[in-house]
């Protein structure tokens, strides 16, 4: 595994291999996996973006449908026991699933309309089977081999591993290392960032309440609302008004959906924080476009509420300590996320080809 990080966790019933990364590679790539052939898993994890979105606070998928929360990068992924900002899958091969059967995401009907969508696909005629020894396109190996290519995502070796892990002094900056001392010190982040004596994941794989999303579903919202009409041209908009010609904001209260249990009202899965330089915007919901106004937030102590999480607390960081945390997190980007950018531009894009079944009037496509 790369210098920082653990070797990849992974489960028996599904050992690494080539041909199912590769398969997993095309697949994640595929726009023909939705609904429509439009949009692929790609099209919300964008490789030159972080494997996330950078112009997109909140996801949007197949036709333009709103997704509430952001999307989630994909690099070490591998390493998650709980996944998606509520936790509420606990395996890379089941999770693949939810977005694939997502009505505002990539909205197919059923497994099944999925699984033979596929089979009638040309270009995977005996893929599966020589991954799978045999074993043809089932929900299982369709899981599978995406979760096998998100494996395979893993990213360390960046300027604080080599600083921290390898003893190469020169590899940190100056205000990275103060960076650092703040962050597993008067700031408080490695209580659930944490790092390890060998690795370090920079998450605790925990749920917490941070106060982000607490005002949206109480509605204690403000009246107006900033809203770009323009490049450079931003107005304030009566709320009435956005909500006449909008969508109304979605009601998220996190864990809570997952469990029913009103102590967990807000929490969401702390992220790891490997390379966040690369990963804007911030948090479940997008809200924060710079990592300087990250930790502002957590500066001023996340936004009160009866259950925000007791390690979150005013910090009463001067200006110079937040740029240095923000250098140490920027030390903290893989130094091959290059060559996995490069490797998902190599892969196969699934478009639609003569000969591929057609999903409106159930004959073939005509290309023309």
């Amino acid at each position: 595994p790369p210098l920082g990080l653990s070797p990849v966790p992974v489960p028996i019933s599904n050992p690494l291999t080539s041909e199912k990364i590769a398969l997993g590679r095309k697949l994640f790539y595929d726009r023909r996996l939705s609904l429509n052939d439009t949009f692929s898993c790609a099209m919300c994890h964008v490789p030159e973006q972080g494997f996330t979105s950078n112009e997109l606070a909140m996801a949007v998928g197949i036709e333009g449908r709103s997704v509430r929360r952001n999307s989630p990068t994909i690099y070490n992924t591998a390493y998650a026991d709980l996944l998606f900002h509520d936790g509420r899958e606990q395996t890379l091969e089941q999770q693949v699933w939810g977005p694939l059967l997502a009505n505002n995401e990539m909205a197919n009907p059923s497994v099944g309309y999925v699984l033979q969508k596929i089979r009638g696909i040309a270009d995977y005629d005996g893929r599966f089977e020589a991954a799978f020894d045999g074993r043809g396109v089932s929900m299982e190996t369709l899981g599978m081999a995406i979760a096998s290519y998100e494996r395979a995502l893993v990213s360390g070796d960046s300027s604080f591993d080599r600083w921290y892990y390898a003893g190469d002094k020169s590899a940190l900056s100056t205000s990275a290392r103060r960076g650092f001392e703040l962050f597993t010190g008067k700031a408080g982040c490695s209580a659930c960032h944490r790092i390890g004596e060998k690795h370090a994941l920079f998450s605790d794989d925990q749920l917490h309440n941070t106060g982000l999303g607490y005002r949206e579903s109480m509605g204690l919202l403000p009246e107006t609302q900033p809203v770009v009409v323009a490049p450079g041209v931003i107005l304030q908009i009566d709320r009435a008004v956005i909500e006449k010609v909008g969508e109304p904001p979605p009601t998220d209260v996190g864990l809570y959906e997952v469990t029913q249990n009103p102590s967990d009202r807000w929490k969401y899965k702390t992220p790891s924080l490997r390379n966040v330089a690369l990963t804007a915007p911030y948090m479940h919901n997008g809200t924060f476009s710079t990592l300087l106004e990250v930790v502002d937030f957590y500066a001023m102590g996340g936004v009160p509420n009866e259950l925000l999480d007791p390690l979150i607390r005013p910090l009463g960081l001067t200006d110079r300590e937040k740029q240095d945390l923000v250098a140490f997190l920027q030390s903290l980007t893989g130094s091959n996320v290059d060559t996995l950018v490069a490797d998902a531009f190599a892969a196969p894009v699934g478009d639609v080809r003569k000969g591929d079944p057609s999903w409106v009037h159930g004959s073939e496509v005509e290309v023309r």
